[in-house]
């Protein structure tokens, strides 16, 4: 698993994120995060060598966005790289970064992730591209009731619907103290049996509450080589690429009966975990930033990426752990839940994973130093991609 040279992560740019921003178009709303980027890398586009750019094509019905943003890119005469592999698409597009920039390709690499949604049909996208018989399990996208009644089986109804609220209200708090966030709601722990109760159902017991949104946003990271990464931070601290892995099992939409599953999550955090050493994540990693598309899926998945057994996970949200100020912070930005913009919804899980080692997050920013953060992106046909950073360049 060695690479060519080390990279780092030098600046990182968002735009914030709403359910509709009717006042730019696409370029201009890329626009923002680039110049946000740029500014907070010290450095301008004819640094930077390369441009990878994606999102989910279909979800605004554009061919090739990326050739209409090069007005807000600024990607023009530059060598460009588009990336969409689904929901997995942001972590894709840093992986991709990082690679590049790893292989001695290029020094340094703008990746762009983005979506839209207002202006387009996420349901209708998904619905399309899938196989109405043989993929039809693929048609609803994350909205999926199975995790919470396998969690209630499993942890009995009243402990798992708490624990997921509890799950659902720290994340809010956390999103609260991140202005760029778009589901900003205040909610507090005496409001978890009303929501619970008076949410709107989606899928039997996932409700409007518990969900993430659609949102319109964009998010942009820049990579540098080892040299060039010290030479523009000048002193300042750098996110570091350790590793990464992807793994994706679309074999299981065809599994039935009470069959294992062994999921991508925790096969990507054992070899993860393996190959670079760390035998206690929740000692060893000091913020993870989690791809978590529901309250639900949050509270089961943080069992497979730690590698947790019976209800381990479960009593790290009951003892509100996953807080801020926990042992173990969970998105400190509020996560997918609070803002969803697809196409940059996994970037922006690494992106904020890298200002919390940066330790320049801003107000959300964990009370102390981070030395190794994790950041998951995840996809509607069982796609992990699971990223480590560390504050000192991989041995």
């Amino acid at each position: 698993m060695k690479k060519n040279r080390n990279v780092g992560i030098v600046g990182v740019g968002q735009s914030v994120y709403s359910s509709h921003r009717e006042e730019v178009n696409q370029p201009e709303m890329i626009h923002e995060a680039v110049v946000e980027a740029l500014e907070h890398a010290g450095i301008t586009m004819d640094d930077v060598d390369c441009v990878v750019h994606g999102n989910m094509e279909l979800f605004e019905m554009v061919h090739q966005p990326d050739l209409w943003h090069v007005l807000g890119t600024g990607a023009w005469g530059k060598e460009t790289l588009r990336v969409t592999t689904g929901g997995t698409t942001g972590a894709t597009l840093a992986c991709a970064a990082d690679n590049l920039v790893a292989s001695g390709l290029h020094d340094v690499v703008m990746a762009i992730g983005f979506e839209k949604l207002q202006e387009g049909h996420t349901t209708g996208g998904i619905t399309n591209m899938a196989d109405p018989l043989w993929a039809r399990q693929l048609q609803t996208g994350a909205l999926t009731g199975m995790t919470a009644a396998d969690m209630i089986t499993e942890f009995g109804e009243e402990r798992a619907k708490k624990a997921s609220m509890i799950y659902r209200i720290i994340m809010d708090e956390h999103a609260m103290l991140n202005k760029k966030a778009h589901r900003r709601l205040g909610l507090t722990m005496d409001q978890g049996d009303d929501l619970a109760k008076t949410s709107p159902a989606l899928v039997g017991e996932l409700r409007m509450i518990h969900m993430c949104s659609q949102s319109d946003g964009a998010c942009v990271m820049i990579f540098a080589s080892e040299e060039k990464a010290k030479e523009i931070r000048k002193g300042r601290r750098i996110a570091w690429f350790k590793d990464h892995i992807t793994a994706h099992r679309e074999e299981m939409f065809v599994l039935f009966g009470d069959a294992p599953v062994f999921t991508t999550h925790r096969y990507a955090a054992q070899k993860l975990f393996e190959r670079n050493g760390i035998k206690d994540p929740v000692e060893e990693i000091d913020v993870f930033e989690m791809y978590d598309p529901s309250s639900w899926w949050g509270s089961d998945w943080l069992r497979e990426f730690l590698l947790f057994d019976g209800d381990e996970a479960l009593k790290l949200i009951e003892n509100e752990e996953i807080r801020i100020t926990g042992k173990f912070p969970v998105n400190p930005s509020g996560g997918v839940i609070a803002s969803n913009p697809i196409g940059a919804t996994a970037m922006v899980r690494v992106a904020e994973a890298a200002l919390q080692v940066m330790g320049e997050a801003g107000d959300h920013q964990i009370p102390k130093d981070v030395h190794q953060a994790l950041a998951s992106g995840f996809g509607g046909t069982l796609w992990t991609v699971l990223m480590l950073l560390t504050d000192e360049p991989p041995h």
